[in-house]
């Protein structure tokens, strides 16, 4: 009876096919959602794609009607000596700023999140007030200041303004990245005899650097397009925004298109760079694990 039965089972088993699992449903399309996307779109690269092709336009008198392409502009990128002065400052005045802006906000950062002092939430309130102040107010404030301090506006003041509201955007993206920290890391640092030098160096900085590098980026990138603060306390230096907004009343030169173009194309290979290596190490962590 139950080699018949085993037999039967068999038989119904090869006769009925197993029954395929129904796929999951496709979700509706949604047109809205994509014309939505389009436009955005649309609105955030019209003007990167004007900018970039404009850049090759051969100029006369005015930079605004296309009159063929050519590469002069490129080669020629110095040929304005007011443009290349004033990409050069902001090069300096970003690189600087975000130097010194990375290593105090840093150091802010890690007393916030792992000591208790004496005003502590209020120094975490006023770190949040250069984020949430206008522009034109902070940078007006910051100009009378200087003047009443008796300071010469040149790029020395231009890097202290910067500094100044870029530590705020340190601080609030490498405090995220502390407190996600596990302490017993740096704990097993001490308890193997390392010294509080050894354990920052090889331990805490290398858990921080992604924090440390995002927030250098972000103020890098906040430094260099600034317009509004730089105008308040520059007087006769020029950063790129400056020159860029005095030549807008007569015509932007082409130069600056190309300024503009090589700034966000690097920055465009940066992040391709960075996913691409990210992916390759995540895929050899995954063939090692």
């Amino acid at each position: 009876m139950t080699i018949q039965a085993g037999a039967t089972i068999a038989d119904s088993a090869s006769a009925s096919p197993p029954r395929r699992r129904p796929g999951r449903p496709r979700a509706p399309r949604n047109l809205g959602i994509s014309a939505y996307s389009i436009v955005v779109f649309a609105i955030l690269l019209v003007p990167i794609v004007y900018t970039i092709v404009f850049s090759f336009n051969d100029v006369r008198r005015t930079n605004i009607v296309w009159r063929g392409f050519t590469l002069d502009n490129w080669l020629g990128i110095c040929d304005i000596e007011r443009v290349c002065s004033a990409f050069g400052n902001s090069i300096l005045v970003g690189v600087t700023a975000t130097i010194f802006a990375a290593a105090m906000g840093t150091a802010i950062a890690i007393a916030l999140v792992r000591y208790r002092f004496r005003f502590r939430n209020t120094l975490t309130i006023l770190l949040f007030l250069p984020m949430a102040t206008p522009e034109l107010i902070l940078g007006a404030s910051l100009s009378s200041q200087l003047v009443n301090m008796g300071f010469e506006k040149n790029l020395t003041t231009v890097i202290i303004a910067h500094i100044m509201f870029c530590i705020s955007f340190v601080v609030v993206t490498v405090r995220a990245r502390v407190a996600s920290i596990d302490p017993a890391l740096e704990e097993a640092g001490r308890d193997l005899y390392g010294s509080p030098f050894q354990v920052f160096l090889r331990i805490t900085l290398p858990l921080l650097l992604p924090g440390i590098i995002a927030a250098s980026l972000l103020s890098f990138a906040l430094s260099f397009d600034d317009f509004v603060i730089t105008n308040f306390v520059s007087g006769a230096a020029e950063t790129l925004p400056k020159f860029i907004y005095t030549a807008a009343s007569r015509s932007i030169p082409a130069q600056a298109n190309v300024f503009a173009s090589a700034v966000f194309l690097l920055a465009i290979a940066i992040v391709v760079i960075s996913q691409v290596s990210s992916g390759i190490r995540r895929r050899r962590l995954q063939r090692e694990g």
